[in-house]
């Protein structure tokens, strides 16, 4: 996928796939004495860069965009732990739905080009 468009939707499955590990584990060590929750963040230096023009270089790669995980500031626990599951599960279920979006947004765009390609 070399267009603008393509790597956009490249860049954003990658970051929510990171996002959906990240919860998958935090939910996993929910129990864990003193284990602290991460959250990810791709959006900001996406958008930044949809923004600005420069998602595409000059010579077509894609522009380097960071996945960031960063410590929640959910309140620790008794036991150090900071998990909150009610977050997390709604942090794995809009994931999904982002997800699923983008998978079908690739999938359009794949059968553009096909159409496209196909002089139908």
């Amino acid at each position: 996928m070399s267009d603008s468009v393509s790597q956009v939707l490249a860049t954003a499955l990658d970051g929510v796939s990171a996002r959906q590990r990240v919860v998958a584990d935090n939910i996993a060590n929910v129990d864990t004495p003193g284990f602290r929750a991460t959250s990810v963040d791709f959006e900001t230096q996406l958008k930044a860069a949809i923004a600005d023009g420069s998602f595409a270089a000059a010579d077509g790669a894609p522009v380097a965009t960071t996945i960031t995980t960063t410590p929640t500031d959910t309140p620790v626990g008794a036991n150090g732990n900071n998990v909150d599951l009610r977050k997390e599960t709604m942090a794995a279920v809009q994931s999904q739905f982002q997800y699923q979006v983008l998978t079908r947004a690739v999938a359009d765009k794949f059968n553009l080009v096909k159409t496209a390609a196909m002089g139908a």
